[in-house]
Formats: C-alpha cells, structure tokens, sequence
C-alpha cells in the first residue's frame, strides 16, 4: 500500500544550522541565534510527535547520539528506506556529517518489531562522489512502483537506476528549479504522491516536455493533480505525506506553515483525499531547510511473526 500507520522518528540531541548542506539547499537559512535552535527544534520535535501519536499514528522514536555529531539526524528518510518486502535500502549522502546519520542499532531496534529480510546498501556509492538521498531525492509510488525524482547535486541518475534494479521500480527522470533559477536539492520538497491525489509544483519543472511527461504519468496512476505555485512549495506545502491511523482512517501530515500557505480551494480538494493535520515545525524548517515529510521514515516492512 501507499500509505502505513509505522513511522520512525530520530530525536536529535544537537540539531543546528548545517553549513555542509547549505551550499546547495537554498531552502536553509541560518538563525540569528543559534544557542536557541536545537532546543526550540526540540520543543517542535515532541509536539509533533505528540500531534500523530494523538491522531492515531504509530511512532517510533528514536534518540540520536551525541557522537559522532549530526545536526541533520532529525532527517532520517534520507538515509534509510522500508519497504513492504522486509528490504531495508540505505543510501549515498552528499554531506560527510550526514553519513554519521546510518546507524545500524536503528535497524536492530526496528527487527524487534518488524520482518527486515534483507539490506540494500548503496552507501559505497560515497567512494565515487555519487549520491541519492532516499525518499528525499525520490518520491516513491509504492503502489505503482515509481520512483519520481528530480537530478540534483544530491540525486545521480545511475545510483538511482541500480536503485530501481535492485528493487524493482521504474524512474521518471526530471530537471527541476526553483524561481531563482537554483537546482532543487531535493524531489520532496516539490512534489509528494498520495494513494488517490499527488500536490506538485509543476511551474518548478522547466521544460515543457518533462512537465507534461510528469503530470501525465501521475494522471495515469489515478492520481488528482494539486498544482501549488513557488511560494507555496517554498512554504513546505510540497514537503507532505500521507499516512495512515490505526483506524485505517487517511492522514496528510505538513507543517502549519505549509498548511497556513494553501488556498481554501486546495484544503478543500485535499480534504476530500485525507484529513489534514499539522503542527509547528519553523525553526526545523527554516535552519535544517527541510519540514514535515523529511522528519518522517515509513516503516512499510511487515510486522515480525510472534
């Protein structure tokens, strides 16, 4: 299925602006003060937590360590992925503090509970400077099995290509940017797909071919099209996911930014998909340069046998 009611959270203990992946994340702007950012992170971090433990979201939180030092650990989809087959695929990070973030006790943790069957690592991708950073760089159609993603810095097509060899899925390759003219660093930030409906800034893919390559294939799949413009999509309104209670009942989950950012016509089309919830996540979002969806990997692996 698309959607799963599992979602591993990594509380950070020392989350900060990182310079590292600043360079190419023109969605990271640094606070005035920075002796405040990780415990104000931190505050959103649990009240987050909070707000999908109260609408019925199974999540497992995990504490970061204080060593080796990750600012960005509160970002864990781009280091790991499940999948419904037991395979977890860790992956290549651009950043060298990020690569601190693969944590095999995590994965040992996660066996406890669920049936992990195999490990597809592409971290050795590293050696050769070449990266895809996991559900960031791609937007996944588990249902159809599709790997949406923008080329960047951080998402190489040939890593990409021995992702979908290993796992089966097929690619669709695109050029995305932002009103600036910049690269957009990463596929999530502009796009996410959903069971019945997908929200992407179409305006953000410059040729018109790829475009209309991107929003068919998505029509295709049965998709509703949401099109949300560059000051949206700046707002996090991209960065979406979708989830699932365990009453089966349909959740999307952004930030009260990109909620505040919507039209009350886009509400009132998601609403018809899914029940919206949100919560505060403006300093994450505005030093990490990253919001909800990046803070949340789905835990689709089956559950372990009794």
């Amino acid at each position: 299925m698309q959607t799963t009611r599992n979602i591993l959270m990594i509380r950070p203990v020392n989350f900060r602006f990182n310079e590292q992946t600043a360079e190419n994340n023109k969605f990271q702007k640094a606070s005035d003060l920075q002796d405040q950012v990780h415990e104000q992170a931190l505050k959103e971090f649990d009240q987050f937590v909070e707000v999908l433990r109260s609408n019925g979201v199974n999540v497992t939180v995990i504490d970061d360590t204080p060593q080796p030092e990750t600012p960005d650990s509160i970002f864990p989809n781009n280091w790991v992925s499940f999948h419904d087959d037991g395979t977890v695929y860790l992956y290549p990070m651009f950043s060298v503090n990020r690569r601190h973030e693969r944590r095999g006790d995590v994965i040992s943790t996660l066996s406890t509970r669920f049936q992990i069957k195999d490990v597809g690592d592409l971290s050795n991708f590293e050696a050769k400077h070449m990266f895809l950073e996991g559900t960031g760089s791609m937007v996944l159609d588990r249902d159809h099995k599709i790997a949406y993603a923008c080329l960047s810095l951080r998402t190489n097509e040939a890593v990409l290509h021995e992702f979908c060899v290993q796992s089966g899925y097929t690619a669709v390759v695109f050029s995305a940017l932002d009103a600036g003219g910049f690269p957009i660093y990463h596929t999530n930030v502009m796009m996410c797909v959903g069971d019945t409906f997908a929200v992407i800034c179409l305006e953000a893919i410059p040729d018109p071919a790829q475009r209309a390559l991107v929003a068919q294939r998505l029509r295709d799949t049965g998709k509703a099209l949401i099109e949300i413009d560059f000051q949206q999509m700046g707002s996090f309104a991209g960065n979406m996911l979708q989830v699932r209670n365990e009453a089966g009942e349909s959740l999307l989950v952004m930030s009260e930014q990109a909620f505040k950012s919507l039209s009350q016509d886009q509400v009132s089309v998601l609403e018809q998909h899914a029940r919206l919830v949100y919560s505060p996540l403006y300093t994450i979002e505005q030093n990490g340069g990253g919001s909800a969806r990046c803070m949340l990997a789905e835990i689709h692996l089956p559950l372990a046998q009794r």
